[in-house]
């Protein structure tokens, strides 16, 4: 690692085996690993922490799977979010019929979790800092260096003024509309439908199961989160929930609406809870794929797969991508003339890992026939714990940090 400031234009250049730009869950996943596979790692974000952003939370059983391989779900699970272990599907014209399905004990997890955001970031953050990486907050990517084709760093700037990170590789894992992605052109391979808007709100009340309703055309949720408050979420087409919206004054009396028109049982619990939060939300979300490497760099998770949040998956992909990606950037790193094959190994790993629930997601969220959303609700569960399992039998490649 080295530090040098030029003294004319006071830019900052520091250096590093690997820059990692964003720093929430696929980016301080990504860093934690690699640092703790004993490579030099600088991660950098715009933002402060800790801090929130859009994201209703849920996290899959793979993406448990992977906090418990990595020693940190305990820590989760102390920063008070609650261990769901019920899950309730309520299906519309069933007379109230509810399923209820508890949470079995599968590759070493038995309940699901859905920390709030400003609290599962710092707490990947701490445990990359811990193995060895470089935080640094409040930096603006502008764009990536190159040497003739191959990508050498990032430039940008922080309160202090210009800064340079020259690295031997560069990982975007920024988010949907990703700095490093456009700057690398990196070419989007595969689009399905970008239809569907997903909008939440957080209520304090009694929430002790994971719950889904489904409308004739709109699905709604519950979350339970921290501080005894849960996400309450409508995923529905674009058209039905700009109706909603238009109808109303307010973004919550919308939400409200929204709830109302999907399950009339859930308003009603919501008549008596208490709204703690603003609703906030995303029309027209993006199922699409992303070319997720070249000479110098790679991408992980949002910036690179991005689906609709209907199969609240997100999160799980962020980890898988960070665990695929720095395995092949520690190979790359250490095997001299490996590089190519490491990183088409993580575009084809990636890839066959995500297929069977991205194909699930677009096809729910193009708003099926209620009968067969149910059908491929009834698909998506099995599917999932494939992705778990197939994360839960892989080796880790470096001791834990917790």
């Amino acid at each position: 690692m080295k530090h040098r400031t030029d003294s004319h234009s006071n830019q900052r250049t520091e250096t590093a085996d690997v820059v990692v730009v964003g720093a929430r869950c696929a980016g301080a996943a990504t860093a934690m690993l690699l640092a703790q596979a004993g490579h030099d790692v600088v991660v950098v974000d715009r933002a402060a922490f800790p801090s929130d952003t859009l994201s209703t939370h849920a996290i899959a059983r793979g993406g448990v799977v992977q906090l418990h391989r990595w020693g940190l779900l305990e820590a989760v699970i102390q920063s008070g979010a609650p261990e769901i272990r019920t899950v309730e599907f309520h299906r519309p014209g069933s007379g109230g019929e509810v399923t209820v399905r508890t949470v079995k004990d599968r590759h070493g997890v038995d309940a699901l979790v859905a920390p709030r955001r400003h609290i599962l970031d710092p707490l990947l953050q701490e445990a990359a800092v811990r193995a060895g990486a470089r935080l640094r907050t409040g930096v603006t990517v502008s764009g990536v260096m190159r040497n003739n084709e191959r990508v050498i760093g990032v430039v940008g700037h922080d309160a202090d003024g210009p800064v340079r990170i020259e690295a031997r590789f560069v990982v975007g894992a920024d988010g949907l509309k990703s700095r490093v992605a456009r700057s690398v052109g990196a070419r989007v391979i595969e689009r399905g439908p970008s239809t569907g808007a997903t909008h939440y709100r957080y209520y304090a009340g009694n929430w002790r199961a994971m719950e889904y309703h489904l409308g004739q055309e709109s699905f709604a949720g519950v979350f339970p989160t921290h501080h005894g408050e849960a996400c309450i979420w409508v995923c529905a087409p674009d058209a039905w929930t700009l109706e909603r919206r238009r109808r109303h004054a307010t973004a919550n009396d919308a939400f409200e609406a929204m709830v109302m028109d999907t399950s009339p049982a859930l308003a009603e619990r919501l008549s008596d809870a208490v709204g703690t939060s603003a609703t906030r939300g995303m029309m027209s979300i993006p199922n699409h794929i992303v070319e997720p490497t070249g000479p110098g760099w790679a991408l992980a998770g949002d910036a690179g797969y991005h689906r609709d949040a209907i199969t609240g998956h997100g999160i799980s992909d962020a980890f898988r991508d960070a665990e695929l990606l720095s395995t092949a950037l520690d190979q790359a790193l250490r095997v001299p003339g490996s590089e190519a094959s490491a990183l088409l190994g993580f575009h084809r790993e990636r890839d066959r890992l995500l297929r069977e629930i991205f194909d699930i997601t677009c096809e729910m969220s193009d708003r099926p026939t209620p009968t067969r959303f149910i059908e491929l609700q009834k698909e998506l569960g099995p599917a999932i714990d494939r992705h778990a399992g197939e994360l839960a039998r892989r080796p880790l490649h470096a001791a834990s940090t917790a």
